[in-house]
């Protein structure tokens, strides 16, 4: 079996996290309810990096930070919409 780790973050609106995710190459795995009026609970991944999303209260912790390391920060920085140069101090 191969052993992995995947955090899980609360999201407020797990389907407009998503979407901010979408933007650093993640994509929805699956999602789940228990019922309808229920919170959302998803999984997305990029490559070999899973990371779960929760609008269940208690579920994670707000404010959790995660480091995402990639090959060309540049590319990153604007699909975020921030100036290359803000990120390497």
């Amino acid at each position: 079996m191969t052993e992995r780790l995947v955090p899980v973050l609360q999201a407020t609106d797990a389907n407009a996290a998503v979407t901010w995710y979408d933007r650093l190459g993640f994509v929805k795995q699956w999602e789940h309810r228990f019922a309808v009026d229920l919170p959302l609970y998803v999984s997305i991944a990029r490559g070999d990096v899973e990371v779960h999303l929760s609008e269940h209260t208690g579920d994670a912790r707000p404010g959790t930070l995660l480091y995402l390391y990639v090959d060309d920060i540049d590319a990153m920085a604007a699909a975020c919409g921030v100036g290359a140069g803000a990120l390497h101090r």
